[in-house]
């Protein structure tokens, strides 16, 4: 087992994720394009590795993640061997499209369970420590979806359970049901959320605050829109360009956005961090957000937002003109 840093616990400050006994780093490290997709194993390895050696405990995947589908858990698995499993918060998903017929996607049981066991082999686990429900099935009844968690967690296959994409009514019909049935909470929220995209501030905050349920916010950086490395133009080897259509690129990267992005850049300028820097302590700063989900292709992109979580606080001023430009 390689040697990890001996102070890596030292200066991240874990955040209790709700009422619940587990504490996440204020940033994990998803593999939802990046590992196993654009970027091979040696990448991962090195941003894994470096991430866990600055204090980074929570590694997020789901079953559909990297090329071919499924591929993310197959490389990160093999690097998770290499790494202290019980020093580890590994999360997986299932909800999306997996396999074709009627079994392979959605909220129903047999789709959650097979969904799984097919992720606990590609990754060489025994459990997970985080399973969620990727997507609410609008067809499924939700006592069916909570049901197979709670019977997952009975089975040992994870520790918690949480959901992602849950509406703020959704929210409130699942957690009702769990109330009732005595199931295992919802620990963890899994919503989209970031400086252009501040909707779960309304529909869904004061349902998992009153909950006592975790948040950790995906695409905190919408993508790697919230960087400094677009305001100049697309950058040759940035996802935008490897991975994206010429017809995504062209309806993100309008004149509107870019305006938002530079008075962005400007604000985060004047406070002395980058803009991603400045969009993830923006989240951080809320007590509603346990930890940011960021992903990374190069440990620069890591060590950098990692900076971010020693300084989170905002003057009134620089909210109000961060509204003025987001809200």
């Amino acid at each position: 087992m390689p040697e990890f840093a001996a102070n890596r616990y030292e200066r991240m400050p874990y955040r209790r994720c709700g009422r619940s006994g587990l504490k996440l780093p204020p940033i994990s490290l998803g593999a939802w394009e990046t590992f196993g997709g654009y970027r091979g194993e040696e990448t991962a390895r090195e941003c894994i590795f470096r991430a866990f050696d600055l204090g980074i405990t929570h590694f997020d995947l789901a079953n559909n993640y990297g090329r071919p589908p499924g591929n993310a858990e197959i490389v990160c698995g093999r690097i998770f061997k290499e790494m202290p499993r019980d020093e580890l918060i590994i999360s997986t998903k299932a909800g999306y499209l997996m396999w074709p017929g009627p079994y392979g996607e959605w909220g129903s049981r047999k789709y959650l369970i097979a969904s799984l066991d097919q992720s606990l082999k590609r990754m060489g686990l025994e459990y997970v420590d985080i399973f969620y429900s990727h997507r609410p099935d609008p067809e499924t009844p939700l006592e069916e979806t909570l049901g197979a968690l709670n019977d997952i967690v009975k089975q040992g296959k994870a520790i918690y359970v949480g959901v992602s994409s849950y509406s703020g009514d959704f929210f409130n019909k699942a957690t009702e049901i769990i109330k009732r049935e005595h199931w295992a909470p919802i620990v963890i929220h899994q919503p989209c959320y970031n400086l252009l995209q501040r909707g779960v501030e309304k529909d869904l905050f004061p349902n998992t605050k009153r909950e006592g349920c975790g948040v950790i916010a995906f695409c905190p950086l919408a993508q790697g829109v919230l960087t400094d490395k677009y305001l100049n133009g697309i950058p040759a080897d940035s996802r935008a360009a490897l991975w994206w259509s010429e017809e995504t690129r062209n309806r993100r990267f309008n004149e509107s956005l870019l305006e938002k992005l530079r008075a962005l850049n400007k604000i985060a300028m004047q406070r002395g961090q980058s803009l991603a820097q400045m969009a993830i302590a923006w989240l951080l700063r809320s007590d509603n957000v346990t930890s940011a989900l960021i992903g990374a292709s190069k440990v620069s992109q890591i060590e950098e937002n990692v900076k971010a979580v020693y300084d989170v606080k905002f003057s009134d001023d620089e909210l109000k003109k961060i509204d003025a430009i987001t809200a």
